[in-house]
């Protein structure tokens, strides 16, 4: 099935998730709830949500006859974060479900005691999510593909893409990038390493995005790193559009990132994660703890690179680099 006609087919799903329940009482009906950090009409959001059910259904789990679901969007807006998951806490399911740093935290915050499972979620043990990555404890595991050393690897590869680059710039959004500090320390003794000046771009709004990006556009031999926060995977469109329009060459961990233009990507498989994220799900629904499933880091990476964009930035990608990668968008 295409994507497209699969995204179709779970919104179609969900908007009768409600009937189906009540048509077909006789088995137990578990409810999740799930607080989602990007918006509803966001095509990412929606195919990582689709992964999620799609890997419940694969262990058992049919809409409207065991499990139904209540989904919220919360559009990267943190203050709406804390709303919803007060919200959905309310609803006393039998588990919930969170993607983004923010949105964890606020469903921790929300309740200590319905069992929550995370994805996209960065250092959760330095953001005082849980206890350890072996021992969760508490009500919380997941899965943490923000690792900290992506932020050395994407000025490693910014480097090797773009030779001429002599300063980095990471923007992110303070608001939803509370785990800034842990990939601050990877990502200067990287640039120190290479030479490179390593600099930090906070930013709350695309007003600023945009004044950042047209600031490095009139330095020479800048580049951006766009760390993956609820804010910048909202609106990773609007960004990649003013990387191109100003000419900085700028790296993401999203593979959305370069096939919607931008230069070039790394990171985990997201959609992978929503996957393995419905087999904890499917775990604790079945009875397991929280608090006894380890927190789990990727298992693979994928590097995108996108040679249209190359061309228009005058580049000429590293062979070594290419044979590399996973995709080249040509």
């Amino acid at each position: 099935m295409r994507r497209r006609e699969f995204i179709g087919l779970i919104g179609a799903t969900v908007a009768a998730w409600p009937r189906v329940a009540r048509a077909q009482p006789r088995e137990r009906v578990r409810r999740i709830g799930v607080l989602m950090h990007l918006a509803a009409d966001d095509p990412d959001g929606q195919s990582r949500l689709a992964a999620f059910v799609q890997g419940l259904q694969q262990a058992g789990w049919a809409v409207g006859r065991n499990v139904t679901f209540d989904v919220r969007w919360a559009a990267a807006d943190v203050e709406a974060m804390k709303r919803i998951a007060k919200e959905l806490a309310a609803l006393q399911p039998d588990l919930i479900f969170t993607s983004s740093t923010p949105a964890a935290a606020a469903m921790l915050q929300a309740t200590r005691s319905i069992p929550v499972v995370f994805v996209l979620v960065a250092d959760p043990v330095g953001t005082g999510l849980i206890a350890s990555l072996p021992r969760p404890g508490g009500n919380m595991t997941g899965f943490a593909p923000i690792v900290p050393s992506l932020g050395g690897k994407w000025t490693e590869l910014i480097k090797e893409v773009a030779p001429r680059v002599v300063r980095a710039t990471m923007l992110f959004n303070p608001l939803s990038a509370t785990f800034i500090d842990s990939y601050v320390t990877p990502f200067k003794a990287a640039a120190s390493t290479l030479g490179m000046q390593a600099m930090v771009g906070p930013v709350e709004n695309m007003t600023a995005v945009e004044s950042l990006v047209a600031t490095e556009a009139r330095k020479p031999n800048g580049a951006l790193i766009v760390l993956p926060d609820a804010f910048t995977e909202l609106h990773r469109a609007e960004i990649v559009a003013l990387t191109t329009r100003y000419q900085v060459p700028a790296i993401n961990w999203s593979r959305s990132f370069a096939e919607g233009g931008g230069l070039i990507s790394y990171g985990p498989y997201l959609t992978e994660e929503y996957r393995r994220a419905a087999n904890y799900a499917d775990r604790i629904l079945k009875g397991e703890k929280p608090s006894e499933l380890p927190v789990q880091t990727p298992v693979k990476f994928e590097l995108v690179i996108n040679m249209k964009a190359a061309q228009k930035l005058g580049l000429n990608i590293p062979p070594a680099l290419v044979s590399r990668a996973d995709d080249v968008i040509e």
